[in-house]
């Protein structure tokens, strides 16, 4: 289910709050939509946001799927936003490194159906059940076109900003040298306390520090 075709549609200057950045966008393609997920999801974009030099060596990236809900109104049922907040800030002080953010939504399955796996989740589903209730995959994302984008920008080697451990396996099968995984663990709040546990026990994600979910009792 490989992407058929990657290519770069734009580029330009990106000055953010964090630093200086340069913005590009890239667009895959695929023959059909991936199974158990949205069904016309054929093509798709993927942002980079690039600082520095990140050919000298091995450049700390991070894969951020989308999230409108995290991202944008910074809702507290998920670690999301403070993830792509970390990123930042750890790009910006190392004054090199990329943030690839792919439109992912919900893992995958698409806005509306995140906001109805809400909705199952305030009825006590986890977010794994909640997505398989509506008859997608506990996880629909695939890392395709990160892994593409990244060829394209001549990157084959890479520090991995990342709790879960399958980004760091599928951008291997893509033939990009994972060098380190880098923790992205922020500090829990109760809000998203069972978010996270879900993640570490249904989805194999680690967790190692201090404010972890393993402190939580």
């Amino acid at each position: 289910m490989g992407l058929e075709s990657v290519t770069k549609v734009a580029e330009a200057d990106f000055p953010t709050r964090w630093g200086h950045f340069r913005i590009l966008g890239f667009e895959g393609v695929r023959a059909e939509g991936l199974p158990n997920c949205e069904p016309e999801r054929t093509t798709e974009g993927v942002v980079a946001l690039i600082m520095g030099d990140i050919q000298a060596a091995p450049p700390l990236v991070r894969i951020h799927s989308q999230c409108l809900t995290g991202d944008v109104f910074g809702s507290l049922r998920c670690d999301c936003r403070l993830q792509l907040e970390l990123a930042l800030t750890r790009i910006a002080e190392e004054g090199a490194g990329i943030l690839l953010y792919e439109q992912q939504e919900g893992r995958g399955i698409g806005l509306m159906a995140k906001l109805k796996a809400y909705q199952l989740q305030d009825q006590g589903l986890d977010t794994v059940e909640a997505n398989e209730e509506l008859g997608f995959a506990a996880d629909c994302r695939d890392y395709d076109l990160p892994a593409g984008a990244l060829k394209l920008l001549g990157v084959s080697q890479v520090r991995l900003m990342t709790n879960n451990p399958e980004k760091v396996a599928a951008l291997e099968a893509a033939g990009i040298k994972v060098t380190e995984r880098v923790s992205a663990e922020v500090e829990t709040q109760e809000s998203f306390e069972r978010y996270l546990k879900t993640k570490q026990e249904k989805m194999g994600h680690i967790f190692e520090g201090a404010n972890t979910i393993n402190d939580l009792g």
